[in-house]
């Protein structure tokens, strides 16, 4: 793949990126920020300090105009690794095409980017944790990140590695058995950064899960969509024309 069609795919996963951020965002916005509204409400209620501090950012701008800013510029910022991910991966895990490596690829980005690390260290909404050990949880959820990242490649890999021998089938079972026993292994030994406040309400910290949950599969599935068919007309557009309805049928003899 030439310099051109990388530079081409990681313009269009940028662009694929800021369109799922735009999904996920009204998601975050319409699932998420009354949980996050009601938090706030009970810490204030709870909150042993009356004074009222000066507000540097008033939650109606956070609740807009920081959400947006923060969602689209991860979005984009996602979008443009994964593109430059998809350039190393297409033909190069099995014979999919582009539509099929980018599925694959969003799928596996939104298992070891964000499901495997919230497995762990779930998102909480505010009143929820010690704010003395926010450095502290805040290092270890980066670090979850980091040893599923290289946990996955090595999968990757192994079940490469392993398909000579064995067999695709199996040997991806294999690789996945073995991701299955690290991830798990790292689950046991990483200390637990989960500190809810008595009284909390159980409903309402399940709900905001939930909807942080919601944000990263929209955000995932609308960037594999999406680039996947930006992805396939740059790639393979022969195919693609094809497969677009009414488009012309080359008669044969």
């Amino acid at each position: 793949m030439n310099s051109v069609s990388v530079r081409a795919l990681l313009v269009r996963g940028m662009l694929a990126g800021l369109a799922a951020g735009v999904l996920a965002l009204i998601t975050a916005y319409l699932l998420g920020e009354p949980h996050v509204d009601a938090a706030i409400a009970f810490e204030e209620a709870h909150s042993h300090d009356h004074g009222g501090g000066e507000e540097l950012v008033s939650r109606t701008m956070q609740a807009t105009g920081g959400l947006a800013t923060g969602i689209l510029v991860y979005g984009v910022a996602l979008g443009g690794i994964a593109a430059l991910a998809f350039c190393v991966a297409l033909g190069r895990v099995g014979r999919f095409g582009p539509r099929a490596t980018a599925a694959l690829l969003a799928l596996g980005a939104f298992v070891a980017v964000f499901l495997v690390p919230f497995l762990k260290y779930p998102a909480n909404p505010p009143a929820v944790g010690d704010p003395d050990t926010l450095d502290q949880r805040t290092a270890l959820f980066f670090l979850m990140i980091a040893l599923s990242m290289l946990l996955a490649i090595g999968a990757v890999i192994l079940g490469k590695r392993l398909a000579p021998r064995l067999g695709n089938w199996h040997a991806t079972v294999a690789a996945g058995a073995a991701l299955a026993v690290a991830v798990g292994l790292a689950y046991a030994f990483l200390p637990s950064g989960d500190n809810v406040p008595e009284g909390f309400p159980a409903t309402l910290l399940w709900q905001f899960r939930l909807s942080a949950l919601a944000v990263q599969l929209v955000l995932w599935t609308g960037f594999g969509l999406v680039f996947g068919e930006l992805a396939e007309r740059l790639v393979a557009p022969k195919k693609a024309r094809e497969r677009q309805p009414g488009a012309a049928v080359t008669p044969t003899a």
